[in-house]
């Protein structure tokens, strides 16, 4: 069983490092081939292409520039411990022990515009480059189609390890739409996360991300291989809905006081 995550747009690379333990990207030629693109980029192209400030876009150009491939915990952190956002609040790995990092390493995949899949203790440089960005790439006109088959193939691979591949997606649908669903040899289980607003459930953007997180840090710590443990998630108050569930859409509800 292998689980999907999204990245974030918010990184820290200033809070110390839980591990000293770390792999390289397993895609970093392929990396190199965008960066080389980026490096040709001015901030105003930036901006535009990013839809960012000014200022962010300054900040992102001066990270192309001096990416290099030559990575180490000087220069790089892992992937886990450097992205920063709502997904990765609910991971929340500060307790996260050598055991469940080895876990996270063998069955959880951060997805990513620059470095295509990484592995939790991957070394990354501080970078932005979202999937969804329209950014041209030899014959390629956005980072789908630059990515897909590598990524598809790639994920096949890792879940043939498996007696029964199960892919547990918890990736946004930005990311997501990268996979080839009808190419990958697994099952692919969906959870969503509804939320009680106003007297009906719903998805809510922010506690959605957070739970993602969330339920990736349950199977982490739990160290659960087969899906049908994952319906006995109950983080935060979240609880399967047998009702609204089918065979690969999972429906998890809170109700809030």
């Amino acid at each position: 069983m292998l689980t999907i995550i999204s990245p974030s747009k918010t990184l820290d690379y200033q809070r110390p490092l839980i591990t000293q333990k770390h792999t390289l990207p397993q895609f970093i030629s392929y990396s190199e081939k965008l960066i080389t693109d980026c490096k040709k980029l001015t901030v105003d192209d930036l901006a535009k292409l990013m839809s960012i400030s000014p200022k962010l876009a300054e900040i992102n150009h001066e990270r192309f520039q001096n990416w290099h491939s030559d990575f180490n915990l000087n220069n790089a952190r892992q992937a886990i411990l450097a992205f920063k956002g709502d997904v990765y609040e609910g991971l929340d790995i500060e307790d996260f022990n050598d055991n469940d990092l080895q876990f996270a390493q063998s069955h959880l995949r951060i997805l990513s515009g620059l470095y295509g899949a990484l592995r939790p203790l991957d070394l990354i440089q501080p970078y932005r480059l979202e999937m969804g960005i329209r950014l041209k790439n030899g014959n390629n006109s956005n980072l789908y189609q630059f990515w897909g088959v590598h990524l598809t193939d790639y994920l096949n691979k890792e879940l043939s390890k498996s007696t029964h591949p199960t892919l547990i997606n918890l990736a946004s649908n930005e990311y997501f739409k990268v996979i080839k669903p009808k190419q990958l040899k697994a099952t692919i289980i969906q959870p969503i996360f509804l939320d009680q607003s106003k007297g009906e459930y719903k998805v809510i953007s922010f506690y959605a991300k957070k739970a993602r997180g969330l339920m990736s840090r349950y199977i982490i710590k739990n160290g659960i291989d087969k899906s049908n443990d994952i319906k006995d998630f109950n983080l935060s108050g979240y609880q399967f809905d047998s009702k609204r569930s089918t065979e690969l859409d999972w429906y998890f509800i809170r109700n809030h006081q």
